[in-house]
């Protein structure tokens, strides 16, 4: 712990820089040492949301199930050197804090209650998500506010739960809650005729639709009614750990940004562009600033990809779930994603 002694701002400045550098010298940064001793990360991931960790004959897959392969491949320079532990909503944050695993990369909702109410923190954004809900189409139901006493299937204790409830009592409709204890259950009651309308984050319900028998009698409505910024999550315990997390999905967005993808990574390392440079290592010395090698970023988009890769081949339009990038493309090619410099 760093006590601080006086009142100056500049005192209290200098000594809280002294404190960052402290935690990230050693005294905290134990994620590191124990992931690089045990020759394997652990990863926490869903139990399964087509797009982004489904496990086939043995195999993980998937948008979240590549970024553990990512922070492998700049840690590693092995991107197959992740153990993936499938978790539960319920024990997805308990297992983050019982040191289970070393990330959580798991469509997970940053929120502030989950901040600071779990000493956990978010390393960013990786998916900008938002709630949706899905009809039969022979309802004949265009809008969601057409839905008051509808019965509702979704899963128990998410802040999908929560957005619900917020969006049916400002919008003054009722409804029936239809609780269940995973994506899975709220999806096989809505099958079954238990309720009439299926809720999630509009990415996992193009999943949850590709899952029942005839996926083209169901529809997404086109409300979005809630935010649901998705990203990975590590302990407030490690600084160090937290900024290696943070900047592997940096380096992904800067890579596509510099157009540096795993088939143009080798023209990359011998670019003469400054910026480039930095990213792939031949100049500078920023992965060992944060305890890995020069070319941490290269090892990232040489194995796993840029951002727009890892994107496209999981949850893209020439995908299964088939989901335009929309917000979700770069800031400047429309989007809101945005990456610090590496410089």
């Amino acid at each position: 712990m760093c006590l601080f002694a006086g009142s100056g701002a500049l005192q209290s400045y200098v000594l809280s820089l002294a404190c960052a550098a402290w935690l990230c010298g050693g005294a905290a940064a134990q994620t590191l040492k124990a992931v690089t001793e045990r020759d394997t990360l652990n990863c926490g991931v869903s139990q399964g949301v087509i797009g982004f960790s489904t496990q086939d004959g043995g195999q993980w897959t998937g948008f979240d199930v590549d970024f553990c392969r990512a922070l492998a491949a700049a840690i590693f320079n092995d991107a197959s050197k992740v153990r993936f532990v499938p978790l539960a909503a319920e024990e997805r944050f308990s297992a983050l804090q019982a040191k289970q695993i070393d990330v959580l990369s798991r469509n997970s909702t940053w929120t502030m209650s989950r901040e600071t109410g779990l000493q956990l923190a978010f390393a960013g954004v990786t998916f900008y998500d938002g709630q949706a809900l899905m009809v039969r189409h022979a309802v004949k139901v265009t809008s969601a506010l057409e839905l008051s006493g509808s019965k509702v299937c979704v899963q128990a204790g998410t802040t999908t739960e929560l957005n619900l409830r917020d969006y049916f009592q400002v919008n003054k409709m009722t409804f029936e809650l239809v609780a269940a204890s995973s994506l899975e259950e709220a999806r096989t009651a809505y099958e079954a005729g238990r309720c009439d309308v299926l809720t999630a984050d509009a990415s996992a319900l193009h999943g949850e639709r590709l899952k029942t028998a005839q996926p083209g009698d169901h529809e997404i409505l086109p409300e979005i009614i809630s935010k649901e910024p998705l990203g990975p999550v590590v302990r407030q315990d490690d600084f160090h750990w937290f900024n290696i997390v943070k900047w592997v999905h940096f380096a992904m967005l800067n890579a596509e940004e510099l157009n540096v993808s795993s088939q143009t990574i080798d023209q990359a390392l011998q670019s003469t562009k400054p910026d480039v440079m930095r990213l792939v290592g031949t100049e500078g010395n920023f992965g060992e600033q944060i305890g890995l090698t020069r070319d941490w970023a290269a090892r990232v988009v040489r194995l796993v990809g840029n951002f727009a890769e890892v994107y496209e081949r999981n949850v893209g339009v020439k995908s299964r779930l088939g989901i335009p990038r929309g917000i979700n493309q770069l800031w400047s090619g429309g989007g809101i994603l945005y990456a610090p410099p590496i410089r």
